[in-house]
């Protein structure tokens, strides 16, 4: 197994380390590095998974180049030889798994699109026949895909805190008629183009989360796209619903932590060999899955 990088350890850098990424700041952009850390109920394990960061930096780097046409992104290059220094003399922590974007006003609310009933939204769509308050058809199963997909967006939380889904009357009050009408109708045209082409490459994509920011009077994706840790993938071959699906993401992690009976919250955890191993695979399985590449350990 390649070795684990939990944290980045840069000279003169102004970084932010988020659950799983460290952000540096560089004043007209951002250098975002996707570390190998991962987190289960919104709480950092003390084992990393190898390869996870350069998985989720190259699956966001696949869809960044297959929706250029449709929507404009924060992507300036991923090559570490053209970023500025200190950066670019360290290809040993930065191969793979960072980018340097650009820089925008974030809008804050997390824009999530759901193609299928799964999750919290079906345990309110069981009680009341609707998700984040918007009817659906009577007699879904569990897991079943939606006549259409629905725009259901919700607060950014800060860490720690867990995200609030609001109505789309709140997204106006928020960010303005013109932005919430545009990053409603972009985040839909985009899943609906993302989910065609995934679904012929055998993979579900059941939702996602989409977050976009302004610059220059322009709203623009940014952050992470239709990873792993940001959607739901499922292997198309074992759909079948009326019950909980296979997944390309932690779901092993999940498992495990239920298994042990952890209390998601305080510190994490060491994670045993074989979840690291078997959570390391299924990511890596997800970006051949979509890419049609085999993956390569940038050393």
């Amino acid at each position: 197994m390649p070795n684990v990088l939990l944290k980045t350890d840069i000279p003169d850098g102004p970084v932010k380390h988020g659950k799983v990424r460290d952000i540096y700041d560089l004043g007209q952009t951002l250098l975002i590095v996707a570390t190998d850390r991962i987190s289960a109920f919104d709480v950092i394990m003390k084992t990393g998974i190898p390869c996870k960061g350069q998985v989720l930096t190259q699956i966001s780097k696949f869809w960044f180049d297959f929706l250029s046409d449709t929507v404009e992104n924060h992507l300036i290059t991923d090559k570490v030889s053209d970023f500025p220094k200190p950066f670019c003399d360290y290809p040993d922590q930065l191969a793979g798994r960072s980018m340097l974007v650009k820089k925008t006003r974030v809008l804050p609310v997390e824009c999530i699109v759901r193609g299928y009933i799964t999750g919290s939204g079906w345990k309110e769509y069981q009680k009341q026949g609707t998700v984040c308050g918007i009817p659906l058809p009577a007699g879904l199963k569990q897991c079943q895909k939606l006549p259409e997909p629905i725009f259901t967006p919700s607060t950014k939380a800060e860490q720690g805190t867990h995200d609030e889904n609001i109505d789309y009357a709140t997204c106006v009050k928020l960010i303005g008629q013109g932005s919430a009408d545009f990053v409603r109708d972009k985040s839909l045209e985009i899943f609906k183009k993302a989910q065609a082409y995934a679904e012929s490459r055998g993979i579900l994509l059941a939702d996602t989360k989409f977050e976009w920011g302004q610059l220059d009077g322009r709203i623009i994706l940014i952050d992470e796209v239709l990873t792993p840790d940001s959607s739901r993938f499922w292997p198309a071959d074992q759909y079948e619903p009326g019950r909980e699906q296979e997944s390309f993401d932690k779901q092993f992690v999940r498992n495990y932590l239920e298994e042990i009976q952890f209390d998601k919250s305080g510190p994490g955890v060491e994670l045993p060999p074989d979840i690291v191993e078997k959570t390391s695979a299924k990511y890596i399985e997800a970006y051949e899955r979509l890419t049609g590449k085999p993956f390569e350990f940038a050393p």
